[in-house]
């Protein structure tokens, strides 16, 4: 059963009925963008649904970033500019439009912090970020994201507001950029330092996926790299590129009979200098070797990305090793007579955790590993694939290192034939890709935003989710919210996954009506407006309107509508009714329902024709 419900206020996540699934995330493309509504196509929901009040990550994934860099020659597939591409944010889903029971469009409850293209050479993305336990939460399977398909999946992705452990392992292993197609035309002559770019065809490989989406059929093969996808083989049997991400990929083997110059495919770029923990990227699909007897594989495809944020991770008991990984691949060897294909570069993972406690009889193993080229199994010098270049790790504190092993390397380059070298692996040292200290993209997750009016002053009442890097809160008033004042400002909690509530009396309100806006600002200067409320009085509210608080709850929560209060009903997620809560009046304003029965989980109260969801803890 689905719900849809349009909430006034700021309303707690969900998190997926089937805790066993594999896929976790549901995935969209989206399509364009206006305001704060998302138009959404190639909707997945296997591992979880759009749902109201559920949080949501919008991500840009590719972006027109080739600039001039479209002529035949070795700077073809260079950055142009980074423009949005790898770019996101956490938002909050206010409304869904439907259209054959598929989410064909949302509305979000802020506006968006960045700007996000929809393009063709660009994708942008709608991913679920379910939270998972009340607050605590053990993993029940292999957590792993969905495959890329050009329009969406490649991202795990999930929220614990207490301590996550870890009990299996979490994967996006070659759930990125995608590597070419394997290559099964003719051969013609050497022809390294030519053909950087062409249509698709046998005697050049094709070039594998990245940050800017082509849809130019001239750019399709040839020994270029296209962004951070490996470039493919040049005839003949030149290998191919492998993929980059944090660092470049290594470029093909040279072709039979040893090419020069080489045929072999260009690695993708690095992206090591726009990597931060509010830009990241999947790793980059490897390029095709060229082939002409048949036995060249598809290039490795690139890992994907975790985003997971708790308050603490932990290990217990003797459980072994478990891995969190989004490694690229390396693609199947003994290509014999034909140059092989690159490997894929290693994804990204970013931690938003405060504390890590791991036993030493359950160590962790965090990897973002490049997959290395495929080799060549002949007597004669071939072409063998370039290596994947490594992902990044990024922490927002300083990288855990008690029973916990941490990896970002570069794959290495295939071997070009049975005893003879190497072509090149991806570059960079083993190490440099894990980045501490860094900031993620939404510093503060507001719960809820209260104005409420009385006869000489407004009481202003705000509760978070989620604050990180946050130094205060900035309160200003307008007498019909065009004209802003700064009035006061509130110490934020730094860093914290805990709900916090926050008052401020401003005695002081306009005589007529005062709107109030709220907005967070970082240490670093950064800032964001959270919301803008008109203060009301208790005669004010809409009919039928539902306020909780505080929302989740432990054991009680207020209720406050002016509806007829004779007839109201609890029913749990799947739509049974629920007993066991008592109702009590505390004055004309306010109903006390004590759930401290209840189980924690989702529920929902209705009253009248409205509903709103709550959780207990």
């Amino acid at each position: 059963m689905r719900y849809r419900f349009n909430f006034l206020l700021f309303s707690c996540v969900a998190f997926p009925i089937m805790m066993h699934a594999q896929v976790i995330n549901g995935y969209a493309r989206v399509n364009s963008i206006a305001g704060q509504t998302l138009n959404l196509a190639s909707v997945s929901e296997g591992g979880d649904s759009f749902e109201v009040g559920e949080e949501v990550i919008v991500m840009q994934m590719q972006d027109d970033v080739i600039g001039a860099n479209t002529a035949d020659n070795s700077n073809f597939g260079n950055l142009g500019s980074i423009a949005s591409a790898g770019l996101y944010e956490i938002n909050e889903i206010a409304s869904i439009t439907e259209s054959g029971g598929v989410p064909a469009s949302v509305t979000l409850v802020s506006s968006l912090s960045n700007t996000y293209n929809t393009g063709p050479n660009q994708r942008v993305q709608l991913i679920t970020f379910p939270t998972f336990g009340s607050p605590d939460h053990t993993t029940t399977g292999t957590y792993r994201a969905r495959n890329w398909n050009g329009n969406r999946g490649g991202v795990l992705a999930f929220n614990v507001d207490g301590t996550l452990t870890i009990a299996n392992d979490l994967h996006a292993d070659q759930r990125g950029f995608r590597g070419a197609n394997a290559n099964g035309g003719g051969s013609a002559s050497c022809s390294g330092g030519a053909n950087y770019r062409l249509a698709s065809t046998g005697n050049f490989a094709d070039k594998g996926e990245g940050i800017y989406r082509n849809n130019t059929a001239a750019y399709e093969a040839g020994q270029a790299r296209i962004l951070n996808g490996g470039g493919g083989g040049n005839s003949h049997n030149g290998g191919g590129g492998g993929g980059g991400n944090f660092t470049a990929g290594g470029q093909g083997g040279p072709g039979w009979p040893n090419c020069s110059p080489s045929g072999g495919g260009f690695g993708g770029i690095s992206l090591s200098s726009q990597i931060s923990g509010e830009r990241i990227f999947m790793g980059g699909g490897g390029g095709s070797g060229e082939g002409n007897n048949g036995g060249v594989p598809d290039g490795g495809d690139g890992g994907g990305i975790i985003l997971i944020s708790a308050n603490e991770i932990i290990t217990s008991g003797s459980c072994g090793t478990h891995t969190i990984s989004a490694n690229g691949a390396a693609p199947s060897t003994g290509s014999g007579g034909d140059g092989n294909s690159g490997g894929g570069a290693g994804g990204t993972i970013v931690f938003n955790v405060n504390s890590w406690n791991i036993a030493s009889t359950c160590p962790i193993v965090v990897e973002a590993n490049g997959g290395a080229g495929g080799d060549v199994t002949h007597p004669d010098i071939h072409g063998a694939g370039g290596g994947g270049g490594m992902g990044a790790i990024i922490f927002n504190i300083a990288e855990p290192t008690t029973n916990t092993t941490i990896t970002t390397v570069s794959g290495s380059g295939g071997q070009n034939c049975n005893t003879c070298g190497s072509a090149s692996g991806g570059t960079g040292s083993p190490g440099d890709g894990v980045l501490d200290n860094e900031a993620g993209p939404l510093p503060v997750v507001l719960q809820s935003f209260f104005a409420h009016k009385a006869t000489n002053y407004n009481l202003l009442e705000w509760c978070s989710s989620v604050e990180i890097n946050n130094d205060y809160y900035l309160l200003e008033k307008s007498k019909k919210g065009q004209r802003w004042l700064p009035f006061a400002t509130v110490n934020g909690r730094g860093n914290s996954l805990e709900e916090n509530c926050y008052r401020y009396l401003d005695q002081s309100p306009y005589q007529f009506e005062t709107y109030y806006r709220l907005s967070q600002h970082d240490f670093d200067g950064k800032s964001e407006i959270l919301g803008v409320r008109k203060a009301a009085t208790y005669s004010e509210i809409a009919e039928g309107e539902i306020l909780l608080e505080p929302n989740p709850c432990e054991e009680r929560f207020r209720i406050r509508t002016n509806a007829n209060l004779q007839y109201i009903s609890i029913i749990d997620i799947n739509g049974r009714p629920v007993k066991g809560v008592s109702l009590s009046k505390l004055n004309q304003q306010y109903v006390l329902a004590n759930v401290s029965n209840l189980s924690s989980g989702i529920y929902f109260i209705r009253i009248k024709e409205s509903m709103k969801r709550f959780i207990k803890r």
